[in-house]
């Protein structure tokens, strides 16, 4: 049990002490810094390690399954889907009804506007980093822009009409916005 790994020179003991000295000198580096305060930098890298691996396996899945990638999209398919990413970002990250998602990791303060709530990340470690993504439409918008792409690779006519339907809906709030801007300048 404590001798050298078959096919390398590293024995447990070592490989002990080496995990003590990375994690040692990545705790050092946390603290350092977040100057004291909470702040999830392990929890940032795990995030971004499973982003990283989720597209690793979108890729993979691309390829075992032999679908092309497209040879570009269209410029009103990107702007579709710029509109409908906005809107499932904002929709995930503030809408009421989305709120029970967000639950386990934050706290209701508040309205933040027309049909959006304003919520506090209650929680510490990596749960906060979770809370942190599901209450950013930024930055839950990474995540989001990755489905569709993903899908326009999968299953692209789909896509279309829900990255559609989702733009459709972002200029709606657009629309709305300004007629109530236009009946409060009419008042």
């Amino acid at each position: 049990m404590g001798g050298p790994i078959p096919g390398s020179a590293i024995g447990m003991p070592e490989l002990t002490t080496l995990k003590a000295r990375m994690t040692s000198g990545w705790r050092r580096q946390e603290q350092e810094y977040a100057h004291g305060e909470d702040f999830p930098l392990s929890g940032y890298a795990g995030a971004m390690s499973v982003y990283g691996g989720l597209v690793a396996t979108i890729a993979a899945a691309a390829k075992l399954t032999g679908r092309p990638l497209p040879e570009r999209i269209s410029p009103w398919d990107t702007a579709v889907t710029a509109l409908a990413t906005h809107k499932l970002s904002r929709l995930l990250a503030k809408d009421p009804v989305t709120a029970p998602l967000r639950a386990p990791f934050t706290t209701f303060e508040g309205t933040s506007g027309p049909a959006e709530l304003a919520e506090d990340v209650r929680v510490s470690g990596p749960r906060k980093t979770i809370g942190e993504l599901v209450t950013c439409p930024f930055c839950i918008g990474m995540w989001v822009s990755t489905g569709f792409t993903a899908g326009y690779v999968f299953a692209p006519r789909a896509t279309r009409l829900a990255a559609t339907t989702l733009a459709v809906l972002a200029g709606s709030d657009f629309l709305q916005f300004g007629y109530a801007y236009a009946e409060q300048k009419a008042a």
